[in-house]
């Protein structure tokens, strides 16, 4: 999904693009500065040639992430292939002097945060999920790899993202699946941090098209406000996508399960509810305006 997106802007702005996946898609044929290569992830020989043999300014690593590439159980089998790509892509992008490497990580490494402040980059590393691990994982192998580089390091950690008909992670903050019933504590003015997957490609294209050594480093990729737990509902109501939302009081239980938290991306434990979700934007937005929100998102 992220992967089209971005590939849909690229275009438009006329940058030749070369697109690995594993499945083909919809701008195969369509655009002559479009190359596709239908690979899996693993496949190195593939990858590192495209590296190789194009003078490419820029890699967007998009692979190995939730919602865009993987199931939501996050495996000790796609931990170890994240990894094994992680090493081969940013030692060829090393060797080729790529300007510039643009991770997509998750804020899902901060963890659980404790406090009202706003969640800076510099905020405690406390994610114990697998899909925090495979990404902390990942970004210390970039930086480990290009450290001594001429390749400029990008990090952007984004937090949970949707569109205007994908709203699964929106769904997941109010939704009980056990039960198989929707739910909101009082009036439900509390919230949480999301990404519009817009404000994520204007970033992207806000690296893309800045002198080289301009920017580099960790990002936090959020929308600017939250979305609160009303307007999830609210929102999901007004397309037919929820039916019957339940009232709950702080405290009273809904089903936890704190052990498969580890696992499963989608499980969240309603218990953590009214915990800190801030995700402070600030750095990212000297880049991009991070315009785009739950009510203009078309």
């Amino acid at each position: 999904m992220i992967g089209l997106y971005l590939t849909s802007s690229l275009l438009h702005k006329k940058h030749r693009v070369f697109g690995i996946d594993t499945r083909k898609n919809e701008f195969i044929g369509t655009d002559p500065n479009y190359t596709f290569i239908q690979c899996d992830i693993t496949d190195k020989d593939a990858i590192t040639n495209v590296i190789d043999s194009n003078k490419i300014d820029v890699v967007v690593h998009l692979a190995n992430s939730v919602d865009n590439d993987i199931d939501p159980y996050v495996t000790d089998a796609e931990m170890k292939k994240s990894k094994i790509c992680d090493k081969f892509i940013y030692a060829a992008a090393n060797k080729a002097e790529v300007r510039s490497f643009i991770l997509l990580s998750t804020t899902a490494i901060y963890g659980v945060q404790k406090g009202r402040e706003p969640i800076r980059e510099t905020a405690p590393e406390k994610g114990n999920s697998n899909y925090a691990d495979l990404k902390m994982t990942s970004e210390k192998i970039m930086q480990k790899e290009f450290k001594k580089s001429e390749t400029i390091p990008v990090i952007a950690r984004v937090a949970p993202i949707y569109d205007a008909e994908y709203t699964q992670n929106l769904r997941d903050r109010v939704f009980d699946a056990k039960e198989n019933v929707a739910y909101i504590f009082n009036d439900g003015e509390y919230g949480f941090s999301f990404c519009c997957v817009f404000n994520l490609i204007d970033f992207i294209n806000g690296i893309i098209n800045v002198p080289s050594g301009r920017y580099e480093g960790i990002y936090n990729l959020a929308d600017s406000r939250l979305i609160t737990a009303k307007e999830i509902i609210d929102y999901e109501k007004e397309h037919h996508r929820i039916g019957a939302v339940i009232q709950k009081s702080p405290g009273m239980g809904l089903s936890i399960n704190k052990g498969k938290m580890k696992t499963d991306y989608r499980y969240f434990d309603p218990s953590i509810t009214f915990n800190n979700w801030n995700i402070d934007n600030t750095r990212a937005k000297r880049i991009a305006p991070f315009r785009w929100t739950l009510s203009n998102t078309k």
